[in-house]
């Protein structure tokens, strides 16, 4: 056999060798695509054919003026000792949510003065509930023809320091409270101006902006099983 004979078969040899390689590798190659995806042909869903509707509950409260009272709009002017000037607001929970207890606090909204921050001479205030609204005229005493709460007495400087609480209890949704409250300056305060100034420390000419903010919590949370 010759050289050439010899190189040619050789080649053949090789080349045969090669297709069989590669059929090979191209039979590994599709066992390995068809064992990774054996277990993807298959599967199952299921839902409900009626949505289910999940809402969020609302904590709202509002502030309102008492009809025919002034409320808090409008200015309380020029008190001396012992004057008490009296508003009627309701305090109502328009949200979807029940709440629990109810708080005032006072915030002055201009410089602070002693009418805010002096305890013992300045603005003293009254806060009481009546479960229906209070009725009144100018020139007597307001009357609840409900149930009336507890009234809370304090100076203006407690209710600016720390919220008060005016009920503890729960407060439903879609009720209304109403409340009489009652400012003044104290009776006892004593003072002497000299020559037309007024002494070191008074309580006269002061002014204040009063914020009135009342709030309330949610009722507790609860877990349900239906």
């Amino acid at each position: 056999m010759s050289r050439k004979q010899t190189a040619t078969g050789a080649a053949r040899h090789a080349g045969v060798l090669k297709t069989v390689a590669g059929i090979a590798a191209t039979a590994v190659a599709g066992l390995a695509i068809t064992s990774s995806g054996v277990y993807a042909l298959l599967k199952a869903q299921a839902f409900n054919s009626t949505a289910e509707q999940v809402t969020s509950g609302t904590l709202l409260l509002t502030l309102n003026d008492t009809a025919g009272s002034a409320g808090f709009s409008q200015i309380v002017g020029n008190l001396a000792p012992g004057d008490v000037v009296t508003r009627f607001v309701s305090v109502a929970n328009t949200g979807t949510l029940d709440g629990v207890g109810l708080n005032l606090q006072l915030t002055d909204q201009a410089a602070a003065t002693a009418l805010t921050t002096d305890a013992t001479n300045g603005l003293q205030v009254t806060v009481q509930s009546c479960s229906v609204a209070w009725t009144w005229t100018a020139s007597t005493a307001a009357s609840c023809g409900g149930t009336t709460g507890t009234a809370t007495a304090l100076p203006a400087a407690t209710f600016k320091g720390t919220p008060q609480t005016l009920a503890a209890g729960a407060f439903a949704k879609q009720t209304t409270q109403y409340y009489k409250v009652s400012l003044g300056l104290p009776a006892s305060i004593t003072e002497t101006s000299v020559n037309g100034t007024a002494p070191a420390g008074t309580i006269q000419g002061l002014s204040s902006s009063l914020r009135w903010t009342f709030s309330m919590d949610q009722r507790a949370a609860v877990s349900l099983n239906s």
